[in-house]
């Protein structure tokens, strides 16, 4: 129920549904005065979700600042890499990259300098529609394709959020007795909750491993400034979806 729930509140959250219930609204409403308000409040809803700089700074403010790992020679135990990184392809039955990806890539130098001693991904299907695509098996399908050791490879395939990776791994992890110091590896939008979800459900010795960060360097330039961005829309959602999850997740007990 709460898995499904939560598709309707991505939905319900989403500033295009507000922007158009506002619109909605404005049309039928016969007070002039309030149909002005509500079409200005639809506007700088709009204007603000697409505006690049506005956006990047509410990112700036949420994503973890973290040690360069890359930097270090620390070894660890293993890497557990957070799924979410692509969709399946009904028809070639493979999985096609998304932006997400650089969990997964990011990581892999890591096994083979000797700087880790296993991936465990974990991942099953997040959709509603296609319940039996379990991300996992399609990576680690992709990943036997170019010869990644299987000695180097664990993988979980039946969560659907992030509470479940955590659960459901923290259990193959405890029957094949491979405790010790892992890497967290996730979005950098994403690692609040996870480490919060993950140090809940029992795990010790956890370092988080950003991945893909959407704030950079402090600009200001006209176009970022100033000219609506749909790029800057897309990822606001995005950034949306992650607090109310943080929120529910707490109000859960689940962080």
């Amino acid at each position: 129920m709460f898995f499904f729930l939560s598709k309707i509140l991505a939905f319900l959250i989403s500033p295009l549904t507000w922007v158009f219930a506002l619109l909605i609204y404005s049309w039928f409403t016969k007070i002039e005065t309030r149909k002005k308000k509500l079409r200005i409040s639809a506007m700088i809803i709009m204007y603000l979700s697409c505006n690049s700089f506005f956006v990047d700074e509410l990112f700036r403010a949420w994503e973890p600042v973290t040690e360069d790992h890359d930097l270090q020679r620390t070894k660890f135990d293993g890497a557990i890499v957070l799924g979410g990184i692509g969709n399946v392809d009904q028809r070639l039955q493979k999985i096609n990259f998304g932006p997400s990806v650089d969990r997964l890539m990011q990581i892999l130098p890591y096994y083979y300098n000797g700087r880790i001693k296993r991936v465990i991904f974990t991942s099953g299907s997040g959709s509603i529609e296609f319940p039996y695509d379990k991300e996992a098996l399609y990576v680690r399908k992709y990943l036997k394709g170019i010869h990644f050791p299987d000695s180097g490879l664990v993988i979980e395939y039946n969560s659907r959020n992030t509470y479940e990776n955590a659960v459901f791994t923290k259990k193959i992890m405890d029957s094949l007795h491979i405790n010790g110091n892992y890497l967290l590896v996730t979005s950098a939008y994403h690692m609040p909750r996870s480490m919060a979800v993950f140090k809940k459900a029992g795990y010790e010795n956890l370092t988080p491993y950003l991945t893909n960060r959407v704030s950079g360097k402090r600009r200001y330039t006209l176009d970022h400034l100033l000219i609506p961005n749909a790029d800057a829309l897309y990822m606001f959602e995005f950034l949306l979806h992650e607090w109310v999850g943080y929120v529910v997740y707490k109000l859960k007990g689940y962080a």
